[in-house]
C-alpha cells in the first residue's frame, strides 16, 4: 500500500513536467497560428485539403511556432521574471531548468523541419525561416532594442499563411502573400493594445514597447492607423479571385470593426482601461474570424 500512495506524487510530478512543456510552446498563440496556416491549405486547394497532407503539415507547423515560442522563453526568463503577467511560467517559476527549455526548443525545431521536409523542401523553409526570424532578429534584437520590435517582428508571425499554401501548391503567389500582409498589419495594434495595460510590466522589464516609449497618446493613434490599414488589406484577396463576396464584406465589416474599437481606445483617459482590453479581445476574434471566412467563401479550385 505505501508503494501505491507514493506513486501518486510521481505521476502528479510527472504531470505538471509535461504541462510545463507544453506551455513553454505558448499552446493559445500556436492554435492562432495554426487557424492562419490550414485556412491558406483551405484556400489553396479550392475546398478542403487532403487530410493526410493536413495532418502532417499543421503537426510540423505546430512543431516549429512552439519550437519558436520555447526558444523565445529560454532566451527571456530574465525579464518573464520582473513581469507580473509572466512571472508564473514554466523558467521564472523554476519549474524547469534554461537548458531543458533551450534543448526542447532546439529538438523540436529540427524535428518540424523533418517532418515539413516530408511535405516539399519550400514547406519546410519557410516554417524555419519563421522560426529563426522570431528567434534571431525580433527575440534577440529587436524586442530589447527598438520600439518598432512589434512591426518588424510582426513577420515571424505572419509566416504561417506561407506555410499552408506552400504546403498544397509548392509555390507563394500573391494570394499568400495577401494572407501574410493581413497578419503582418494586424500584428501592431494587436500587441500595442495589449501594451496599453501591461505598460508598467515592460516598463519595469526595460522592454521598450510603443506605450513605454512613446506614450499612451501615440500609441492609440498608431492603432487607429494601421486598423485603418486593415479594411482595403483584408479586402485585396477577393481580388485574386481565391474568395468570394462573402470573405469581401465580412474582411471590410471587420476591420470597420477594429476602427471602431480604436475610436473608443483613442477616446479613452488613463487610468481606465477597458477599451484597451476590448481592442486586444476584439484582434484575436478579428484574426480568427477573417481566416475562417477565407474558408467559408473560398472560391473552388
Amino acid at each position: 500500500m505505501a508503494v501505491l500512495f507514493a506513486a501518486v506524487p510521481d505521476r502528479r510530478q510527472v504531470a505538471q513536467v509535461l504541462r510545463d512543456y507544453l506551455l513553454l510552446t505558448k499552446p493559445r498563440i500556436v492554435i492562432l497560428l495554426l487557424i492562419t496556416g490550414f485556412a491558406a491549405m483551405w484556400v489553396a486547394a479550392g475546398g478542403p485539403p487532403p487530410l493526410g497532407l493536413s495532418i502532417v503539415t499543421m503537426a510540423g507547423l505546430a512543431m516549429s511556432c512552439g519550437a519558436a515560442n520555447a526558444i523565445n522563453m529560454w532566451y527571456d526568463r530574465d525579464i518573464d521574471a520582473v513581469m507580473k503577467r509572466t512571472q508564473r511560467r514554466p523558467l521564472p517559476a523554476g519549474r524547469l531548468t534554461p537548458e531543458q527549455a533551450l534543448r526542447f526548443g532546439v529538438v523540436m525545431g529540427i524535428l518540424s523541419f523533418l517532418v515539413l521536409l516530408t511535405v516539399n523542401l519550400l514547406t519546410a523553409l519557410l516554417a524555419t525561416a519563421g522560426l529563426l526570424f522570431y528567434v534571431l532578429v525580433y527575440t534577440m534584437w529587436l524586442k530589447r532594442s527598438t520600439v518598432h520590435n512589434i512591426v518588424i517582428g510582426g513577420a515571424a508571425g505572419a509566416a504561417p499563411p506561407l506555410v499552408g499554401w506552400a504546403a498544397v501548391t509548392g509555390t507563394v503567389d500573391w494570394a499568400a502573400v495577401i494572407m501574410f500582409l493581413v497578419v503582418f498589419i494586424w500584428t501592431p495594434p494587436h500587441f500595442w493594445a495589449l501594451a496599453l495595460f501591461r505598460g508598467e510590466d515592460y516598463a519595469r522589464a526595460g522592454v521598450p514597447m510603443l506605450p513605454v516609449v512613446r506614450g499612451e497618446r501615440v500609441t492609440k493613434w498608431q492603432i487607429l492607423l494601421y486598423s485603418l490599414l486593415l479594411i482595403p488589406s483584408g479586402a485585396l484577396l477577393y481580388f485574386t479571385g481565391a474568395v468570394g463576396p462573402v470573405y469581401l464584406a465580412t474582411a471590410v465589416g471587420l476591420g470597420c470593426a477594429m476602427v471602431l474599437a480604436s475610436i473608443g481606445l483613442l477616446r479613452e483617459r488613463l487610468p481606465r482601461m477597458d477599451w484597451a482590453h476590448r481592442t486586444y479581445g476584439w484582434s484575436l476574434l478579428y484574426l480568427a474570424v477573417i481566416f475562417l471566412a477565407m474558408m467559408l467563401d473560398v472560391t473552388p479550385a
